[in-house]
C-alpha cells in the first residue's frame, strides 16, 4: 500500500542578482517551505560570506590583502572553493582564473573605446592565479593590486549547498534555481525527470533544446546576456584572462553535472575556449549543448530520441 503523494510547492525569491526559485514536492506546505527556508538562508549567507561589494565578506579581507601584495589566512570553506578554483586553473590551463576581476577595469559600461595597449599591459600584469601562493589555510599575493572573485563558481556551490538544505529537511524531489543555475534533488513523484528548457540565445523567451534529468547539477554560461559594442562592434563579457579580450566562437554552452560547481566549471570553460569549445568538452564526458552564433546546435547528447539526456525541441515543446 503506498501513500499519499506529495504536493508541489514553489518559492521564488531574489539572491546573487538573479531571481530565484525552489519547486518543492513535500507533504503539505508547510514542510516545503520549512526546507525551502533553510535553502534561501544557506544561500543568502553564501552571499554574504563570498561577495566581492561588501565590506564585511571574506572577499573583502582577501581583496585587502592582494591590494597590499600580503597574505591571509581563511576558513575552510573558503579554503575548499580556493582548491576548487586553483584545480580549474590547472585544468584549464589557465582560462578559468578567478584573479581576472580586475579586467573589469578595461570592459565595463562606462568605456567608449578599445583602451591602448599599454593599459591592457598593466591590468594583465596583475591577473593569474600562478602569481598567487596557496598553501592551505593561507593565501599569498606575489603582487599588489590583484583581487580574486568567486563570481564564476559561488553561485553554482550556493546552488549544491541549498539542496543539499533541502534534502536534509527530507525532500526527495524537487529543482533548486539560482537564476538558471540550478540543482535537480529528485525526479517527480512518478519518476519523471525534470525538463529543463534551455534558452535561444537570440530569444530568450524560447527553448531551443530540453535536457531531460532526475537529479544532479545544470549550469549554463553565455555571453547573449551581457555585452558591450564599443567602435561599432559587440564584445561578450566573458574574457580570456590570457589576453584581457573576450572571447569569440560559442554563444552558450550548458552542461549537466553530478553537481551544478561541476556543471558551471565545465560550461565556463567550454566557452573560454571559444571555437574550440565543442571539442573541449567531448573530453569532459558530461552531457553538453553548445548553441554557436548562427543558432546551431551541437551536443554529446544531441539526438532525436526523448530517452536521451538531451534533446532538440520545436518552440511550442518547451516544457518545466
Amino acid at each position: 500500500m503506498t501513500g499519499p503523494i506529495p504536493e508541489l510547492f514553489a518559492f521564488h525569491f531574489e539572491a546573487m542578482g538573479s531571481p530565484c526559485e525552489a519547486r518543492l514536492y513535500a507533504h503539505g506546505r508547510d514542510s516545503a517551505a520549512a526546507a525551502a527556508g533553510a535553502a534561501v538562508r544557506e544561500v543568502r549567507r553564501i552571499e554574504a560570506a563570498f561577495s566581492r561589494y561588501r565590506d564585511d565578506s571574506i572577499v573583502h579581507a582577501i581583496n585587502a590583502a592582494g591590494e597590499a601584495g600580503g597574505d591571509i589566512l581563511v576558513d575552510d570553506e573558503t579554503a575548499d572553493l580556493l582548491d576548487a578554483a586553483f584545480e580549474a586553473y590547472r585544468h584549464s590551463d589557465g582560462l578559468f582564473d578567478i584573479t581576472s576581476g580586475v579586467l573589469r577595469e578595461i570592459w565595463n559600461d562606462e568605456r567608449e573605446s578599445i583602451p591602448s595597449q599599454a593599459t591592457f599591459a598593466e591590468v594583465l600584469a596583475r591577473v593569474g592565479l600562478d602569481k598567487i601562493e596557496w598553501r592551505r589555510p593561507k593565501l599569498r599575493f606575489r603582487r599588489r593590486g590583484m583581487q580574486i572573485d568567486f563570481g564564476g563558481i559561488g553561485k553554482e556551490y550556493a546552488a549544491d549547498r541549498a539542496a543539499w538544505e533541502c534534502r536534509a529537511q527530507g525532500i526527495v524531489g524537487g529543482v533548486v534555481d539560482l537564476g538558471g543555475d540550478l540543482f535537480v534533488i529528485g525526479p517527480h513523484p512518478d519518476g519523471a525527470p525534470w525538463r529543463i528548457g534551455i534558452r535561444d540565445p537570440e530569444q530568450p523567451e524560447r527553448a531551443v533544446a530540453t535536457l531531460f534529468i532526475e537529479r544532479g547539477g545544470v549550469a549554463t554560461s553565455g555571453n547573449y546576456e551581457r555585452f558591450w559594442r564599443l567602435e561599432g562592434k559587440r564584445y561578450g563579457h566573458i574574457l580570456d584572462p590570457r589576453s584581457g579580450w573576450p572571447v569569440e566562437g560559442l554563444s552558450s554552452v550548458t552542461v549537466a553535472a553530478p553537481s551544478c560547481q561541476a556543471a558551471g566549471l565545465t560550461a565556463t570553460i567550454a566557452m573560454l575556449n571559444g571555437v574550440e569549445g565543442a571539442v573541449w568538452l567531448k573530453g569532459a564526458s558530461l552531457p553538453f549543448i553548445c548553441v554557436d552564433p548562427s543558432g546551431g546546435l551541437e551536443g554529446s547528447a544531441l539526438i532525436a530520441s526523448e530517452a536521451a539526456p538531451i534533446t532538440r525541441l520545436t518552440p511550442n515543446e518547451a516544457g518545466s
